[in-house]
């Protein structure tokens, strides 16, 4: 089996679990800084951790509900995942998650999946190899000036009034998937994430010919000892100047406080 079909197995499989989790309810708490968690959470990452680690035991293992250890970091290749992104989504029977995995190799995604059961999509890529929804290879739009770009989110402050809102899911892989579907134009966060919100999706997104950064404009890396980076910031590589330079003052501000 390739890594690829063994990614889109598990992520499969785990789909399904989340799926029936929720329909036979929930029990639901806050984590330490107050986002949500559910069993089903910790049920399908205790899923994905025993089909990935069992067929690839050398790997690395970094995920949101698995507590972080450095013993990742003495592995060139790591999977990242994160079990339910979009778990206030996934709470509410709305369609705006999906699971995430991505097989990063020396600091770069090199294959990732993410599988939206509720949406009926699954979105695979693989370096150098193209991007897929459901079958379908993506590319990103072509747009170059940011006034107007399409953005997924619920409201804009006044100074970007000049963007787009279009409907947002509350799964940041999803969001930054739709720049590869060119369902969006832009999607940009300013604050501190973790590595398993977007790692698959950043390889999406790039596959699709999307430009990729932090919030500053530089590269992400991933597996690192802190695994978090400022922001993420995906779009049309016509737009990705202009968003650095609107974004930065704000970034700067944000990513000292």
């Amino acid at each position: 089996m390739t890594e690829l079909e063994l990614i889109l197995d598990a992520a499969r499989e785990a789909g399904e679990l989340a799926l029936t989790a929720r329909a036979g309810g929930l029990k639901i708490w806050s984590k330490e800084g107050g986002s949500p968690v559910t069993d089903a959470d910790l049920a399908v990452d205790a899923l994905l951790k025993d089909r990935l680690m069992a067929a690839r035991p050398d790997y690395g293992w970094l995920s949101e509900e698995t507590a972080d250890s450095a013993h990742r970091l003495a592995h060139d290749r790591v999977w990242v995942v994160d079990p339910i992104d979009g778990t206030r989504d996934y709470i509410r029977g709305r369609e705006g998650w999906s699971v995430s995995i991505a097989l990063v190799e020396n600091g770069l995604p090199r294959i990732a999946v993410l599988d939206a059961p509720a949406r009926r999509e699954r979105w695979w890529a693989i370096a150098g190899g193209g991007v897929w929804r459901n079958g379908v290879p993506l590319r990103v739009g072509d747009r170059d000036l940011l006034p107007g770009a399409r953005v997924p989110t619920d409201a804009l402050p006044k100074a970007d009034r000049d963007l787009t809102i279009v409907d947002k899911p509350n799964s940041i892989a999803l969001r930054i998937a739709m720049v590869a579907a060119d369902e969006a134009d832009l999607v940009a966060t300013l604050r501190w994430g973790s590595e398993w919100d977007i790692a698959a999706a950043v390889l999406i997104a790039s596959e699709a010919g999307a430009a990729v950064s932090d919030a500053f404009g530089a590269p992400l890396r991933f597996n690192k000892p802190d695994p978090q980076a400022f922001g993420v910031l995906a779009c049309t590589p016509g737009i990705h100047a202009a968003a650095v330079a609107r974004l930065a003052d704000r970034a700067a501000h944000l990513s000292a406080a």
